[in-house]
């Protein structure tokens, strides 16, 4: 099913090779595998983590949801899937969007006002636009952003 998924967004997986000849030849002609080069650095992709604190809403499932397909489009990558969990008593939220260029994870407390979320993307997506949708969404009286380039050195 993810291939296909991924096939009809248009960022397919290809054809695996059965043979090593056949491997050699696709990394040789042709190398699609979606790395970025950020800050003069290639890599998998841009791991962003963000902390929100003293933020609002974070107990509002539809609110949450929307707020990550706001966040793909922001950063123009493509929603596979989006699965959410409301915690009771306190009405906390975990999720994932998953995307075809990797995902979007939200983890939030709302009884101490913070939200935890991971956004990793590769290929042409952003994901840096989703901090100002973030933060429009929230309200964090204050936002915290970390990045991690991943798979550098992988060649």
């Amino acid at each position: 099913m993810l291939k296909n998924a991924l096939h009809r967004s248009g960022k397919g997986l290809g054809v695996p090779g059965t043979t090593r000849d056949n491997v050699k030849t696709v990394v040789e002609t042709a190398r699609d595998d979606h790395f970025i080069v950020k800050n003069g650095a290639r890599c998998a992709g841009a791991h962003l983590i963000v902390d929100l604190y003293q933020a609002t809403r974070l107990d509002d499932l539809s609110h949450i949801e929307q707020t990550l397909r706001d966040c793909v489009s922001a950063a123009g990558a493509t929603l596979l899937h989006i699965h959410l969990h409301h915690f009771e008593p306190n009405g906390g939220v975990s999720g994932v969007a998953v995307l075809a260029e990797s995902h979007i994870s939200v983890h939030s407390w709302p009884e101490n006002g913070f939200a935890a979320l991971d956004i990793f993307m590769c290929g042409d997506a952003n994901p840096d636009a989703c901090v100002p949708v973030l933060r429009q969404a929230f309200a964090p009286r204050r936002i915290a952003v970390s990045e991690i380039l991943r798979g550098q050195g992988v060649t």
